[in-house]
């Protein structure tokens, strides 16, 4: 079911959710400072091609830097992104098919709002 569902994701929104993350993460690997939200972005685009049997766990090592650096990520792009899935989370639940493809992109808000200090890893 996983992969049928993921299948139907990518097709659907996931292609092109994670083509926006990779360039994204383009430009912020060519503006050296902020190489970090680049990596976080990447994180997010593979995440965004195959959501599901994966979660987001937050990591036991992250720091003051992941906090200050999640900051800044909330105010510049964080709450958009957030706002933007939450969007297309009830435009996808408007159709019975599109339910769990909504939660999906309902799973992808905690990410998007503060990625940093966090890590994808597969469900049990």
């Amino acid at each position: 079911m996983r992969t049928l569902l993921n299948v139907l994701w990518l097709v659907l929104c996931g292609f092109w959710m994670a083509i926006g993350y990779a360039l994204a993460g383009l430009v912020c690997f060519v503006l050296i400072i902020t190489i970090p939200f680049g990596i976080a972005s990447f994180r997010i685009a593979g995440y965004a091609l195959w959501p599901f049997g994966r979660e987001v766990r937050r990591r036991g090592d992250a720091g003051a830097a992941s906090a200050i650096g999640n900051v800044i990520w909330f105010v510049v792009a964080g709450l958009w992104l957030a706002i933007g899935h939450a969007l297309s989370g009830v435009a996808l639940c408007l159709t019975i098919i599109g339910i769990p493809l909504g939660i999906a992109s309902f799973k992808m808000i905690p990410i998007s709002l503060l990625p940093l200090g966090r890590e994808i890893v597969a469900s049990r």
